[in-house]
């Protein structure tokens, strides 16, 4: 195919300062290889990367935004052509993903000893000249590289008439840039399909009846019917059913859970068995394997420091093999010993590991219900040496349970008081209402018959119960608005407040029949979690909360945290961070609320709870996507797992390059002996990365 441009159709979706997402379609016919369109976005002027969401048609450019613009950058893009009347480099074409320049190599090394003598340099030097094309285009715009060592090595072979040695490390660098660049594109891979795709089509109920419509038009509030085999579609809770569900894909749990009435469901889980309806809450681009889909995108393309730092260091390393080469030649006037020391360097394993690892362990940690963005927050989780947690939410499970039942009339029990007071808080969701109704629920209590509920705004409600009113609420509410008198009882309440104890206060008959206790409940891993954070290495955890000083104090002593900061606005949260920050701490904070947002931005590495508000887990670097604070010191040793992975790999690479290159330079190992351990070393340093075991 010689002309005609590439896509049909080329959209904005999303655009930032420096990056842009466009839709695309394909012209039919048009080769849509994703890397081969990676690689032509990338020649466009400005682009410093690209990539390729084939299931989603999307592609992501980062671009120098003082070079170009998003129009510009479009137009550009909008105009490239598929490969094919010339030549593409030897590169390019590897990385397209086809194994033709492989095989054409290992023709050639199998083939030319069989050719007549006549003929033996042009077919090697046909085979060798996509190599040296792409190393002289390479020396032209980035000056000495790894490609061009490469293909000096197999310059000097053919100058020296070796075609043997020539079409050898040809084809063994075909292999090792096939195999290198397969490593690569698999660890891409397994991020992307992290989640398993949903249908174009959902079933749900309008006017009472099951229609499928298109995805892009359920809407919130609608209720889907979700079947044996399908992925739920949407975020929501259960209306109805009971279904089998197979929660893998987003929290790592291999055990399928069941589901029923009132349980919460995520999108891109599976049913197993059973049949739900749901109600949706959130739909579309909002639902979490959406956000999940666009954070693993923006992972791809972001580096971190140690990845910056080993690319660096490979390239001030390319210019030392070379003076290596010149001086071995100069000392042994041997081309052979040059050929093989330009044979090896450390670019290719320095450049690749890095990455792959990291993305390996992205890939890991969303198995099990961590969401990491981007390498450069796995490599500052790993370096966090204080943590700061939220208390509401996060210590605690944002979830209010009865503790005390306080009767003030002998002829009611606790019990009594509890399930008189569930009996009309049970038409509402309030937290206060469930907390009190899940507590009747466990003590099996009776129905008390009542008349029809009033619900007053941020007071209580009020029925009326065998001819007497019934009000139950705040304090304000009963002694303000109903005039119901409290005083006789006063020491009681104060002791109960003074524990930390959410009050609710039930008016029966116009006197206080009693009070009901409530507090946040303590998630019960979150010691174990504390501690477990220590012998990963954290030095300080400390607390803070809008709460009241004196259950702040209670939590901060049963959990055993170093220090804690109580009744505080967002901006204070924010400020005591950035005060730890100016002091040399590396924080990790650890939120869930709206309130949060400004600490987790502020830290050296923000983590937002299963559920957070949307604004917390867009500004957090790490959003949990299962409601367990453990996750937290599991990510935490995932990330310090990852860095030691990446630092031994990185002293292997180190090591074995240098003793290759020793070798090779006083002349124990061929050049093609050499090409041979380089690459292979390489690949297992690649493997080993992507396999993810630490060591």
């Amino acid at each position: 195919m010689s002309g005609g441009s590439w896509f049909r159709s080329l959209t904005v979706a999303h655009r930032t300062r420096g990056r842009v997402r466009f839709r695309f379609a394909c012209m039919p016919g048009t080769p849509a290889t994703p890397l081969a369109i990676e690689r032509a976005a990338e020649n466009v002027p400005g682009v410093h990367e690209a990539r390729v969401n084939p299931r989603a048609q999307s592609l992501v450019v980062t671009f120098d935004a003082a070079a170009t613009d998003v129009d510009t950058l479009q137009r550009a893009v909008a105009a490239l052509t598929p490969p094919g009347a010339r030549a593409a480099p030897a590169k390019a074409a590897t990385d397209e993903g086809g194994a033709g320049p492989l095989v054409a190599s290992l023709a050639t090394l199998l083939g030319t000893p069989y050719l007549p003598a006549s003929v033996q340099l042009p077919v090697t030097l046909g085979a060798a000249a996509p190599l040296i094309k792409h190393a002289l285009d390479d020396y032209r715009d980035n000056g000495i590289s790894s490609h061009v060592l490469e293909a000096m090595a197999v310059s000097i072979s053919l100058a020296r008439g070796d075609f043997s040695a020539a079409n050898t490390t040809t084809f063994m660098l075909a292999l090792g840039e096939y195999l290198e660049d397969s490593i690569a594109r698999r660890s891409d891979d397994l991020l992307k399909h992290l989640l398993r795709p949903s249908s174009d089509e959902i079933w749900v109920v309008r006017d009472g009846q099951e229609v499928l419509v298109p995805a892009a038009e359920v809407s919130v509030g609608d209720t889907v019917v979700v079947g044996t085999g399908a992925v739920i579609p949407v975020d929501g809770t259960v209306l109805g059913g009971e279904g089998t569900v197979n929660e893998a894909a987003m929290t790592g749990e291999s055990v399928a859970v069941v589901k029923g009435r009132g349980d919460a469901v995520l999108s891109g889980t599976l049913i197993e068995e059973g049949r739900l309806q749901i109600y949706a809450e959130q739909v579309g681009a909002r639902t979490a394997a959406a956000r999940i889909a666009d954070y693993v995108e923006q992972s791809l393309t972001a580096k971190s420091e140690a990845q910056l730092g080993a690319a660096r260091l490979a390239d001030r390393l390319v210019p030392i093999v070379l003076g290596l080469a010149g001086s071995t030649y100069l000392l042994s006037r041997d081309w052979r010993r040059a050929a093989a020391v330009l044979q090896a360097d450390y670019s290719c394993a320095l450049k690749l590991a890095t990455p792959v690892a990291f993305k390996s362990a992205m890939y890991r940690a969303g198995r099990t219900g961590i969401l990491v963005k981007g390498a450069s927050a796995l490599e500052r989780l790993a370096e966090a040496d204080t943590f700061v947690f939220d208390k509401t939410g996060t210590l605690t499970a944002g979830r209010l349970a009865v503790t005390d039942s306080v009767t003030f009339d002998r002829s009611f029990s606790a019990d009594d008081l509890i399930c008189l007071a569930a009996s009309v808080e049970e038409h509402y969701f309030h937290p206060l209402a469930l907390a009190v109704v899940a507590a009747a629920k466990e003590i099996s209590g009776k129905h008390f018959d009542h008349q029809e509920v009033q619900f007053i705004v941020a007071h209580g409600v009020a029925s009326v119960i065998d001819g007497r009113r019934i009000v139950v609420g705040s304090r304000h509410f009963i002694e303000d608005d109903e005039k119901i008198d409290v005083s006789t009882h006063t020491e009681t309440i104060d002791r109960l407040y003074r524990e930390g104890k959410t009050l609710l206060y039930i008016g029966f008959g116009g006197k206080l029949l009693g009070v009901l206790a409530l507090k946040d409940e303590v998630r019960a891993n979150a010691a174990a979690t504390i501690t477990r954070l220590r012998q990963l290495g954290a030095r300080r955890i400390l607390m803070l909360t809008g709460d009241h000083h004196d259950r702040a104090a209670e939590l901060a002593a049963e959990l055993g945290l170093d220090a804690f900061h109580a009744e505080l606005l967002p901006e204070q949260k924010a400020h005591i961070v950035e005060e730890l920050g100016r002091q040399g701490a590396r924080i990790a904070f650890v939120g869930d609320g709206i309130n949060d947002a400004p600490a987790l931005a502020g830290a050296h590495v923000g983590v937002a709870m299963q559920k957070g508000a949307d604004i917390a887990r867009l500004t957090a670097d790490v959003a949990l996507l299962e409601d367990d604070i453990g996750c937290v010191a599991d990510a935490k040793a995932l990330a310090q797992a990852t860095m030691t992975r990446i630092r031994n790999n990185y002293r292997l690479t180190v090591g074995l390059n240098t003793a290759i290159l020793g070798a090779a330079a006083i002349g124990v190992l061929s050049p093609v002996t050499t090409a041979m351990l380089h690459n292979g070393s390489t690949i297992a340093i690649l493997l080993n990365a992507l396999r993810g075991r630490a060591g």
